[in-house]
């Protein structure tokens, strides 16, 4: 059964940290290029794989003891909160497939979604939400949710978004989300 608080939670955390990040600007140069569905295909797909890899290695965290996963996944919350604030923004160069078909571009979007996601932090902070709710279902469904509509925001609408909502205002909001997260899960793990 599906937990609506902790899928609705998943992603709003989900979505607010991957906003400032590489893929919404890769999304949107890509969109720009290229038809925009297309494009989304490709690079839902990759956010799939890294959910479900996500998920997985935080399930097999469940498997330590609850303060010990409470303690990891704090200190890795706090870790990724320091990320975000500390996160200087970098540009993708995204190479132009040879020609326009659906297999070009979805496949030129995966693979940079692919690539340029593995290890990060949304990522880590999936697992580490896996690890804390031991909900697989719900937490890889509001992840997935959250990374897609960052993705569908970055290909359609990415420039109004910017120009209405401050790139450093949305970073700020993650990370204070995720501070908050790292600090109940330390105090779970020093309390219980």
């Amino acid at each position: 059964m599906i937990s609506i608080t902790v899928t609705a939670l998943v992603f709003g955390v989900i979505f607010l940290a991957e906003l400032p990040d590489k893929t919404a600007l890769a999304g949107l140069v890509l969109g720009t290029r290229y038809r925009a569905s297309y494009v989304f295909a490709g690079v839902a797909a990759a956010f799939l794989v890294h959910v479900v890899l996500a998920v997985a290695a935080g399930s097999v965290l469940t498997l330590l003891p609850q303060r010990i996963v409470h303690a990891i996944t704090g200190v890795l919350f706090l870790g990724g909160a320091a990320m975000l604030l500390l996160h200087k923004g970098e540009e993708e160069e995204i190479k132009k497939p040879a020609d326009q078909s659906f297999w070009k571009v979805a496949g030129t979007g995966f693979m940079l979604i692919l690539v340029a996601e593995f290890g990060d932090l949304t990522q880590i902070m999936t697992a580490n939400l896996a690890a804390r709710y031991d909900d697989p279902l719900s937490v890889g469904l509001g992840a997935v949710l959250g990374l897609w509509a960052v993705a569908g925001l970055g290909i359609v609408g990415g420039k109004a978004l910017m120009k209405r909502v401050p790139l450093r205002l949305i970073t700020q909001i993650a990370a204070l989300l995720m501070l908050a997260l790292g600090v109940w899960s330390l105090y779970e793990a020093v309390a219980g």
